[in-house]
């Protein structure tokens, strides 16, 4: 077995490689660019090595850089997690020739399956039931749109070395194939190194489900179940399951077959994924390949209750399989949630910025429940415009479908994340919407039921009403501390007045307060009532109540009278107020926000790539406007309505903030 291993990645996945190594005994070697000095993963490593400046070409894709790090370092072999080099068989070539073993599967494999186009011929010849589309090379925009005519819309767009979401588009007439097409090839140029594109038909109604296999290098291959990862946003795996709720078991062994056979077809050793579009007859088609570990894979790893990353280590090792097919159980069900630096009420565009605080809620296992957050930041840590968004994965397992979602959403509530736009809100309310609950999802989920983005959840009455109760609860022993603080009584619990008016979502519920030593309870107008319980105080940013016996988690902000309260998906400002100052706050004007609508602002951190228009030009309502590059994405901004750009404030190479002036319109 390897002495010392070598982590050619970093953010989470670099942690959790570290964590197998230890429990292991393996001393691992960290890398890490400028901006990751202080990251996480190179102090949770045995030692760590500069490999370059913070773009990633100059650094964790610097082979060269990763390969002196090995020599200096001593290391046996390499373990490369995702992105990155992971699926460079240039890259596991040199780790050879300096007789450095590859924690992946072998060169020849990574050739087959790493290249979309080839991969999909290969997967034919295997017999794997395939998707229509071109696999040839497709030399220029006019090319592609005369391909994607062909096939018939809807198309996907796909770089051929592409993974993550990156370089992919789908077109439903001539202008999106062609735009799609310069975009799909820029990113990929950026992204891979390799600018090749390809086209297939896009299946409409689909789902995602992908198979995860282990094969050694004697022979032997394991199907361990399948992942459904419909949730998805750009083409981006947002949220993950295992299993599928959609699959019958004959299609399940069908598809695990189909995926072992192909991995056998190529000589595969190590852990890969087989990933399927599966419509709704379910009816499947070999989508891609990926030679590498996957991003979702701790959800395959609780339900089978093997490590994956421990298995890919033995097998570069040279050990066999320990396990075979009828050996392999899957037990329970796990759902995995990205969290994801990107501000869910700006149409899910990335943020940066500095983690003020970082609270994951506690790790558990047990035999009713699991929780398990694979994360790379730490609080105080920086969020940079350099790499992927993902910052942490939360994971969660339960003996069944329901109660693996019900602790999802409990751990969301008690996830604390400030200073940074993320997808924490949005994630609590997938949790909670109709279609996840039932498991009637599709890989457009996210545009049909957010077609104009996230714009927060409106809870139900009854969870309103609990919150008010929570509020009123939690005002009363804010109150009894400012009172304390100001020494103007001694019996300060009857300066507390005992009723309030408690307005939150557009809703006043009017409450009497009776407290006790061990909570209070909140009476209604209409004559019901609900009992809280909480140890809360003031300045803690996480409530753990119970409300009528049943447990209720919120994340707690003080706000002039009031709170703001975030969960399940919401972000609720509280207002408590005596009676007579509820009546004289509903005499208050609201306040107009300030007119934007003739300028365009930026909507995330980013660089300006390419400006499609000048001073003085006229534009259309959606035509492009410029081009804003951030996390290694594209993002076109285009116009909302018609009109005449009066002035350009920004030129190509110019880095933006939120909400810069872009341009301004007569």
């Amino acid at each position: 077995m390897f002495k010392r291993i070598l982590i050619a990645n970093r953010g989470e996945i670099a942690c959790r490689i570290i964590k197998t190594c230890r429990r292991m005994g393996i001393a691992t070697v960290a890398v890490y660019s400028d901006a990751d000095r202080r990251a996480l993963h190179v102090d949770m490593a045995d030692e760590a090595v500069p490999v370059g400046p913070a773009p990633a070409g100059q650094s964790y894709l610097a082979m060269d850089a990763i390969l002196k790090a090995v020599r200096e370092t001593g290391a046996e072999a390499v373990h490369p997690g995702y992105g990155f080099l992971s699926e460079n068989p240039a890259f596991a070539e040199a780790l050879a020739a300096e007789g450095v073993a590859f924690i992946g599967p072998p060169k020849s494999a990574i050739e087959a399956m790493g290249d979309k186009i080839a991969s999909k011929k290969l997967a034919r010849e295997a017999g794997v039931s395939t998707v229509p589309g071109h696999m040839g090379l497709i030399e220029d925009a006019g090319e592609a749109v005369r391909i994607a005519a062909g096939i018939g819309y809807p198309v996907m767009i796909k770089a051929s070395a592409g993974g993550g979401g990156k370089g992919m588009r789908i077109a439903w007439n001539d202008e999106e194939a062609r735009e799609g097409f310069k975009s799909s090839k820029s990113e990929a140029a950026k992204s891979f190194g390799d600018d090749r594109i390809f086209i297939e038909k896009f299946v409409t109604r689909p789902r995602h489900i992908e198979i995860q296999v282990l094969c050694d290098s004697h022979g032997n291959g394991v199907w361990l179940g399948e992942r459904e990862c419909s949730i998805q946003r750009r083409n981006q795996k947002v949220i993950e399951e295992a299993p599928s709720p959609f699959l019958d078991e004959a299609t399940r062994k069908a598809m695990g077959e189909q995926a072992l056979a192909l991995a056998r077809a190529v000589g595969y050793a190590s852990a890969g994924t087989v990933e399927f579009i599966v419509d709704g007859d379910r009816n499947f088609y070999f989508l891609e390949m990926n030679t590498r570990l996957q991003v979702e894979h701790p959800v395959s790893e609780l339900i089978t209750g093997i490590d994956l990353v421990e298995q890919m280590i033995r097998i570069a090792a040279g050990e066999r399989l320990s396990l075979a097919q009828d050996q392999v159980k899957l037990n329970g069900w796990a759902i995995e949630s990205r969290l994801y630096a990107e501000d869910p009420y700006r149409n899910f565009l990335p943020s940066t910025g500095r983690l003020t605080r970082y609270r994951p809620p506690a790790e558990e296992a047990t035999g009713a429940h699991a929780v398990r957050n694979d994360t790379g930041v730490s609080e105080g840590g920086e969020i940079s415009m350099f790499y992927d968004p993902m910052i942490a994965k939360l994971i969660t397992w339960a003996p069944d479908r329901g109660a693996a979602i019900e602790t999802m959403r409990r751990a969301l509530d008690a996830f604390e994340v400030e200073g940074i736009g993320h997808n924490l809100p949005f994630l609590s309310a997938v949790m909670d919407h109709p279609r996840f609950v039932a498991g009637e999802i599709t890989t457009a989920f996210i545009e049909e039921e957010y077609p104009a983005g996230f714009q927060g959840v409106a809870l139900p009455d009854a969870l309103l009403r609990r919150v008010a109760a929570a509020a009123a609860a939690m005002h009363r022993v804010a109150e009894i501390r400012r009172t304390r603080v100001s020494g103007r009584m001694d019996n300060h619990e009857r300066k507390v007045g005992d009723d309030w008016v408690v307005s939150l979502q557009g809703t006043d519920f009017r409450v009497h307060v009776d407290a006790d030593r061990q909570g209070s309870t909140i009476a209604f107008e209409d004559g019901s009532s609900l009992r809280v319980e909480s140890d809360w105080v003031p300045g803690r940013s996480l409530a753990l109540l119970e409300v009528e016996g049943r447990p209720l988690t919120m994340k707690v902000n003080k706000a002039v009278s009031g709170f703001r309260l975030r969960l399940r998906g919401a972000d609720l400002r509280v207002f408590l107020r005596t009676p007579r100052q509820a009546e004289l706050a509903a005499l208050m004007p609201e306040r107009t926000p300030p007119d934007t609508s003739k300028m365009l602002l930026c909507p995330m951190p980013g660089l300006i790539v390419r400006l499609d228009v000048g001073e003085g030009d006229q534009v259309q309502e959606g035509q492009a406007l410029c081009v804003v590059e951030a996390m290694k994405m594209e993002n076109i901004l285009r116009a909302e309505r018609s009109g005449v750009v009066a002035r350009v404030n920004v030129t190509c190479g110019d880095s933006l903030a939120v909400d810069d002036v872009i341009m301004e319109f007569e």
